[in-house]
């Protein structure tokens, strides 16, 4: 039996790396943690995860789980916590979690916090802290309850190593049949793309509304991140307007990054975005207005028009 449960996140057979992140947090709040996946054929996934230090990595594989219908698995989840006995139930921040974990919440009854970025244990007790107001304050949580269900933000923690004995794998029993039918799969789409994932790249490379149209975008930030190797992020407001596609959105309403390198390109700061890169290594901004609030947070800046700069870049970057 564990006493903490981390769901790892998949997608089409294949772990996302950021939900690995949330075993480094399991790990803190100490004792015996085990690791959940669910899906259908996930024997090769299964025993990719075996070395992370879990007592056991459980998994919940049937063919009706092969697509992540949030009522199918919040149930299939709130039932291992049960058979688990498990008092903490994690994931990492993501859509996938926000869809799917509230439900598990309501199905034990047990509180939920989003976004921890730390933990504080003091007098038996524990804390934790987590971002509020747009990321602009932080909000220290004591939660009540014997089970309680929390998502982690990736980029507060660190990737666990995968360097421990290997764990027993074991298969979750649960009555397929019998699990909730109000959701239908009809389709799936997403874009190809050569790119690395967003939440995974080392360098990304986001653009704002100063880029006036998406042709613009791609040929500016796109061609900027091509260079470099990187992923492609836009603001709220490119996004609106049609510049980039939803799934690139970076901030406090997108996804939240910390690659190595972010460059900011014509994005003034709001503090929407500025919860979003944090966490980011170096920021660079590239920006017309001198007194734009990303150079408060940038380690880099440069001051001009952006539709000179950045094709200089981009030239200079492929010529080395």
């Amino acid at each position: 039996m564990a006493e903490t449960l981390v769901l790892i996140e998949l997608d089409r057979q294949q772990v996302k790396r950021p939900s690995l992140h949330a075993i480094t947090l399991a790990r803190q709040l100490g004792g015996a943690y085990a690791l959940l996946i669910l899906g259908h054929g996930l024997d090769e996934v299964a025993a990719s995860l075996i070395s992370y230090g879990a007592s056991a990595v459980i998994v919940a594989d049937d063919s009706a789980l092969a697509e992540p219908l949030a009522d199918r698995y919040a149930a299939v989840i709130a039932e291992a916590i049960r058979q688990q006995g498990a008092k903490t139930l994690l994931g990492s921040s993501s859509t996938f979690s926000k869809d799917i974990l509230p439900r598990v919440a309501a199905l034990l009854d047990a509180p939920m916090l989003t976004d921890v970025l730390a933990l504080e244990k003091s007098d038996g007790a524990t804390t934790y802290r987590r971002p509020t107001n747009a990321g602009s304050m932080l909000a220290t949580v004591q939660l009540e309850g014997d089970r309680r269900v929390l998502t982690a933000r990736a980029t507060a923690f660190e990737a666990p190593a995968a360097d421990a004995a290997p764990c027993a794998i074991q298969q979750l029993k649960f009555d397929a049949g019998g699990l909730p039918n109000g959701m239908q799969f009809i389709s799936r789409e997403e874009r190809v793309s050569d790119r690395p994932d967003l939440t995974e790249a080392r360098v990304v490379v986001s653009g704002g509304r100063p880029l006036k149209d998406s042709e613009h975008f791609e040929r500016l930030v796109g061609g900027l991140a091509d260079a470099l190797g990187g992923a492609v992020g836009a603001t709220r407001a490119a996004v609106d307007a049609g510049m980039a596609p939803n799934d690139y959105q970076v901030g406090q309403t997108g996804k939240v990054v910390a690659p190595e390198l972010y460059i900011a390109i014509g994005i003034s700061g709001a503090i929407q975005h500025l919860a979003g890169i944090k966490d980011s290594r170096i920021i660079v901004a590239i920006n017309k207005d001198p007194d734009a609030p990303i150079f408060e947070m940038a380690t880099y800046g440069l001051v001009g028009d952006l539709h000179q700069i950045v094709p200089q870049l981009i030239e200079s970057i492929r010529k080395g």
